[in-house]
């Protein structure tokens, strides 16, 4: 079992999402002892697309320059994790009612067309299937699944898109209000998560 675990909460050591992915790493590679790990923090840094990426990547000039080139080996390195992972381990913190602006990013460079998804006569089809996604979502006041909750169903949407439709949520919401609480709904969750 290959894992893709991702990070791209800016807190560092403070945050919640990190310390749940982590643990959700650490219980699928004990119950799996076969299982690698790769790791990304997108809190580095991961670009934007714009037009010069959409002129290298999306376009895939023939004789690209070394700037194109440089764009088009980022991209193919974050897809490249994606389609060897089994598993995606994705920390989702919430800022501002949605996900990291990274984490956007990220899913902006691996959502390319006629690589991870296709157009069809029926609509568009995913193509990175067969994997399992669990997310391990962490808010200080947005209510999970709440209607000012405009991340876990754009993450859902989007990874179903691309082809991954397995995917579970680990909720540790409305931290600022009960943080004993929050721990607690997600310590559930994490329970229930088998390798």
């Amino acid at each position: 079992m290959n894992i893709l675990h991702i990070d791209s909460a800016i807190t560092g050591d403070a945050s919640v999402s990190r310390q749940l992915t982590a643990e959700i790493v650490a219980k699928l590679k004990a119950e799996r002892a076969d299982a690698t790990v790769t790791y990304r923090d997108l809190a580095e840094g991961v670009p934007a697309i714009d037009n010069d990426w959409f002129q290298a990547v999306r376009l895939s000039p023939e004789n690209p320059t070394a700037e194109q080139q440089a764009l088009i080996d980022t991209s193919n390195a974050y897809l490249a994790e994606v389609q060897a992972a089994d598993v995606l381990v994705i920390g989702l913190p919430i800022y501002n009612f949605t996900l990291t602006a990274q984490l956007k990013n990220w899913f902006d460079q691996i959502a390319r067309a006629g690589v991870s998804f296709r157009y069809t006569a029926e609509g568009p089809e995913g193509l990175l299937t067969g994997k399992r996604a669990i997310i391990a979502y962490a808010a200080a006041g947005t209510p999970f699944g709440s209607d000012v909750d405009f991340a876990s169903g754009y993450i859902r949407h989007i990874l179903g898109f691309i082809g991954i439709t397995d995917v579970e949520f680990v909720p540790a919401d409305r931290l600022a209000f009960d943080r004993e609480a929050g721990l607690a709904r997600a310590q559930e969750a994490l329970d229930k998560i088998a390798a």
